[in-house]
C-alpha cells in the first residue's frame, strides 16, 4: 500500500457551501418570524404564518445549516486525523445530495402544514425514514473510514463524532415511533405523559448530541489548528468526554417540571442537569486554555475571535441550562421568553459562531487561496456579537417580565393582570429590541457571504488535490518491538498488557473502535432505560380517569387542524399547580386527561394563554371570530388571522383511517363508532354551526374547518368536573351572562356547546 493519500476535499467543500446557503435561508426566516410575533399583519395565511414558519426556521438552522457544518467538518477533519481518504466516494455523494433534498422536502412539508407536531421532530414519518437511511450512510462512511485508517490512535475529536452518531441514531428511532394513517400522516406511538417524556428525552438530547458533542469534536480539531497550539489537557478531554456522554442523556425530564409527569422523573432530570455543569465547563476550560501563549494571535485573527466567543457561550449556556433546571428557577423561566433567549444563546453564540470561525479558517485552505478581507470578518464579528447580546438580554428581560406579571396578586387576592393580553402588550418593546438584534446578526451573516464569494472568485481556476505523504499503512502497534514475524499468542498478550500499563487503559480503548463504540452505547443506554422502563411498565405513573373519553370524530379532525397550523408553538395545554395559574386558567392538569393525545400538545412557550381549560369558556361564535380576526375579540392580540378556516371545507376522506390507527394505538373506538363516524361528524358539525348562527354569527359553516377546530377547542379540559375561576377583567366590565360550568361530554357525539349571550363575545381576555 502506498504511503501517499489523496484526500476527498470536494465533499467538505460542498457541505460547507450548502451550510452557508441554508444559514441565509434559516436566519432570514428567523428575522421574519421575530417580526411576526408583534406585527401580525406580516402573517400571510395559510402558508406563511408564524405557526408554520417557526418549525421551518428551527429545522433550517439546526439540521440544514448546523447539520451541513457537522458533516463537512467531520469529513474534512477525520481524513487528516486518520490519515486516509474517506471510505466511499459514492456514499459521500449520496449523503450530500440526499441531505439537501431532504431539507427541501422538509421545507415544503412544513409550510403546507404536514407536520407531526413534535418540537424538533415535526417532519412526517416518511422523511423520518429518509433521515434514518441517510444517517446510516453517514455512519457506514464514518466507521468504514476508521476501519481503513493509517493512524492507530483515535484523536479526541473522533470520540465526539462517534458518540454523536450513536446517540442520534438511538434518539431518532426512539422518538420517531409512529403509526401511519396515510402516505404523509401518522400518529405518535406514545400518548400524553409518555409522549412528553419521550419527546423531551429526544428534544434535550438532540441539543446534546446534534448541537453539542459534534461541535465539541470540531472544537477539539479546528481550535488547536487555528491557534497552532496543542489541546491544553489530554486527561481533561477524557474526563470531559465520558462524563458528558454518561450524564447528558438523563437530563431531558427537567423540561417537564410541575407537569403531569411523575415527580421522580423530573427530579432525576434536574439532578443530572446540575451534575452536567461540571463536565461542560471542563470542556470550556480545555478549549480556552488551548489558547495559552496565543493571545497576540487572538488579537489579530478574527477566526480565533469567533472561536473564543463560541467556547465562552458554550460555557455560559451550559451554566444557564443547569440553573434553569432547578425547580424554583424553572418555575420562573418555563413558558417564558427567557427560554427563547437561552436557546438562541446556545444556537447562535455556540453553534453559529464556531461555524463562522471554522468557515473563515477552512474555505481559503480548501480553495487554495487567501481570505478576501480580514477587516470584513472583523466587522462580521462585532455586528454579530452586538446583535447576539441584544437578542439575549431582551429575551431575559421579557421572560422575567412575563413571569412577574403572570403571578402578581392584589392585596385582596385577585390577579393584578387577569387578562393575558396585558403581558403581551407590555413586552412588545422588547420584541422590537430582539428584532434589531436579529437583523444585526443576519447582517453580519450577509457580510460573511460577500466575503466568501470574493474569496472563491480569487481561487485558482483549476486546482487538483495534492497528494499528501503520511505514515505507512496501519500495523499492530502492540507487537513486540523489532519483531520480524507475527508474535505467538502468549507474546502478543504479554506485549498488549505491557502497552496498556505503559500508555494507560484509555489509550487502548482509543485504538479499539469496537470497544469504544460499545462503551459509548452503554453509557448512553443506562440513563435512557432507567427513566423509560418505570414510566412505561408501572401503571401508577399515569393514573387513568374514568370520565376521560376519546375525541369525537369532529374533534379529532379539529385537533389535526390545530397541529397543522402550529398552534402549539404559541399556546400550551398544561395548567401547572401554581395559584396564579389555577386562578387564571382553572384546575391544574392531570396525567389521566392526556391518555388519548397522540401526540401530546403541552407546548414550551406561551405567546398566548394556556388552552387546556378553554373548553366552554367562550361561546362558539367567539372562536369563529377569534380565528377570523383575533383583534376583533382580543384588542392588542398578536395572533395571526386564519380566515381560510371559514372557507375551507373539512377533508373527511381519511377520518376512518385515522380512527382505526388510533384504535391500534389503544384509543377505545368501537367498530360501530368508526363505521358511523361520518354521520356523527355531520351531526355535531350541524349542531355547532347552528349554535354560531343562533349567536348572530355567519351562516353555512357546517362542514368547514373552523367548526372542527371550534369543536376541539370547546372540548379541551371538560372531561373532568372542576370549578371555573371567577372572571376577572381590567379591560371591560364583566358580561351579563357567564359560561355554564363544564360538563363531561359523551363519548361519541357531544351535545351542542351552549355559551353565554352574544354580548359576552367581544370581552377581552
Amino acid at each position: 500500500m502506498s504511503n501517499t493519500v489523496r484526500y476527498d476535499d470536494q465533499t467538505p467543500r460542498l457541505f460547507f457551501l450548502a451550510a452557508l446557503i441554508w444559514a441565509v435561508v434559516g436566519m432570514l426566516v428567523g428575522v421574519l418570524i421575530a417580526a411576526m410575533l408583534f406585527l401580525p399583519g406580516l402573517n400571510l395565511a395559510p402558508f406563511l404564518t408564524f405557526g408554520r414558519l417557526r418549525p421551518l426556521h428551527t429545522n433550517a438552522v439546526i439540521f440544514a445549516f448546523i447539520g451541513n457544518i457537522i458533516f463537512g467538518g467531520t469529513y474534512h477533519s477525520m481524513q487528516r486525523l486518520l490519515k486516509t481518504r474517506l471510505f466511499s466516494d459514492a456514499l459521500t455523494k449520496i449523503h450530500f445530495w440526499g441531505w439537501q433534498l431532504l431539507i427541501a422536502a422538509a421545507a415544503v412539508c412544513l409550510v403546507t402544514g404536514i407536520t407531526q407536531g413534535k418540537e424538533y421532530a415535526e417532519l412526517p414519518w416518511v422523511l423520518d425514514i429518509v433521515i434514518a437511511v441517510l444517517w446510516v450512510i453517514f455512519a457506514v462512511n464514518f466507521f468504514g473510514t476508521i476501519a481503513i485508517r493509517r493512524e492507530k490512535h483515535l484523536y479526541v475529536a473522533i470520540w465526539f463524532y462517534l458518540a454523536s452518531i450513536v446517540a442520534v441514531a438511538i434518539l431518532h428511532i426512539g422518538n420517531s415511533m409512529a403509526l401511519p394513517y396515510s402516505l404523509l400522516g401518522s400518529y405518535s406511538a406514545y400518548a400524553g405523559v409518555k409522549d412528553a417524556l419521550m419527546q423531551w428525552w429526544y428534544g434535550h438530547n438532540a441539543v446534546a448530541f446534534f448541537l453539542t458533542t459534534p461541535f465539541l469534536g470540531l472544537m477539539y480539531y479546528y481550535l488547536p489548528k487555528a491557534a497552532e497550539r496543542p489541546v491544553f489537557s489530554y486527561k481533561l478531554s477524557i474526563m470531559h468526554f465520558w462524563s458528558l456522554v454518561f450524564v447528558y442523556i438523563w437530563a431531558g425530564p427537567h423540561h417537564l417540571h410541575y407537569s403531569a409527569v411523575p415527580e421522580w422523573a423530573s427530579t432525576l432530570g434536574m439532578l443530572f442537569s446540575l451534575i452536567l455543569w461540571m463536565p461542560s465547563w471542563g470542556g470550556m476550560v480545555n478549549g480556552l486554555l488551548t489558547l495559552r501563549g496565543a493571545w497576540n494571535k487572538l488579537r489579530d485573527e478574527p477566526v480565533l475571535k469567533f472561536m473564543v466567543v463560541a467556547v465562552t457561550y458554550y460555557g455560559m449556556s451550559t451554566f444557564e441550562g443547569p440553573m434553569m433546571s432547578i425547580k424554583s428557577v424553572n418555575a420562573v423561566s418555563h413558558f417564558t421568553d427567557w427560554t427563547i433567549g437561552h436557546v438562541h444563546a446556545g444556537a447562535l453564540g455556540w453553534n453559529a459562531f464556531l461555524s463562522f470561525g471554522i468557515l473563515y479558517w477552512i474555505i481559503p485552505r480548501l480553495w487554495k487561496t487567501e481570505l478576501f478581507s480580514k477587516k470584513l470578518a472583523e466587522v462580521h464579528f462585532w455586528i454579530g456579537t452586538v446583535g447576539l447580546i441584544l437578542y439575549q438580554v431582551s429575551m431575559w428581560v421579557a421572560g422575567i417580565t412575563q413571569w412577574a406579571m403572570w403571578r402578581a396578586f392584589e392585596p385582596d387576592g385577585r390577579l393584578v393582570y387577569p387578562d393575558f393580553i396585558e403581558t403581551v402588550i407590555k413586552i412588545v418593546p422588547l420584541y422590537w429590541v430582539r428584532l434589531v438584534g436579529a437583523i444585526l446578526f443576519f447582517a453580519g451573516l450577509l457580510v460573511m457571504v460577500y466575503n466568501v464569494i470574493r474569496t472563491l472568485k480569487s481561487a485558482p481556476a483549476n486546482f487538483k488535490e495534492e497528494p499528501e505523504v503520511h505514515a505507512p499503512p496501519l500495523t499492530d502497534d502492540l507487537a513486540a518491538p523489532g519483531a520480524t514475524t507475527a508474535p505467538n499468542t502468549y507474546d502478543h498478550a504479554f506485549y498488549r498488557v505491557q502497552h496498556v500499563l505503559r500508555h494507560g487503559f484509555h489509550r487502548y480503548i482509543e485504538g479499539n473502535v469496537v470497544l469504544l463504540t460499545v462503551l459509548t452505547a452503554l453509557a448512553l443506554a443506562v440513563g435512557s432505560l432507567v427513566e423509560a422502563i418505570p414510566m412505561f411498565l408501572d401503571p401508577s405513573n399515569v393514573k387513568t380517569i374514568a370520565s376521560v373519553h376519546p375525541y369525537s370524530p369532529l374533534e379529532l379532525l379539529g385537533r389535526d387542524i390545530y397541529i397543522r397550523e402550529g398552534c402549539y408553538n404559541c399556546h400550551s395545554q398544561l395548567v401547572r399547580p401554581f395559584r396564579h395559574e389555577t386562578e387564571r386558567y382553572g384546575e391544574y392538569s392531570k396525567a389521566g386527561e392526556y391518555v388519548y393525545d397522540h401526540p401530546f400538545q403541552w407546548g414550551s412557550k406561551r405567546t398566548g394563554p394556556d388552552l387546556h381549560r378553554v373548553g366552554q369558556k367562550y361561546p362558539s361564535l367567539w372562536h369563529v371570530r377569534h380565528m377570523k380576526d383575533p383583534r376583533s375579540t382580543t384588542p392588542g392580540s398578536v395572533m395571526p388571522r386564519y380566515p381560510h378556516l371559514l372557507s375551507s371545507h373539512l377533508d373527511t376522506s381519511l377520518l376512518q383511517s385515522k380512527m382505526r390507527t388510533m384504535k391500534k394505538l389503544g384509543v377505545p373506538y368501537s367498530e360501530g363508532e368508526i363505521e358511523t363516524a361520518l354521520s356523527s361528524l355531520e351531526k355535531q358539525s350541524q349542531q355547532i354551526a347552528a349554535e354560531v348562527e343562533a349567536q348572530q354569527g355567519p351562516r353555512g359553516l357546517a362542514g368547514r374547518e373552523i367548526i372542527a377546530l371550534t369543536a376541539y377547542l370547546q372540548r379541551l379540559g371538560t372531561d373532568i368536573k372542576w370549578r371555573r375561576p371567577a372572571v376577572q377583567t381590567a379591560a371591560v366590565p364583566e358580561p351579563a351572562a357567564q359560561a355554564p360550568a363544564a360538563q363531561t361530554p359523551a363519548a361519541s357525539a357531544p351535545a351542542p356547546h351552549a355559551g353565554p349571550a352574544p354580548a359576552a363575545i367581544t370581552s377581552a381576555r
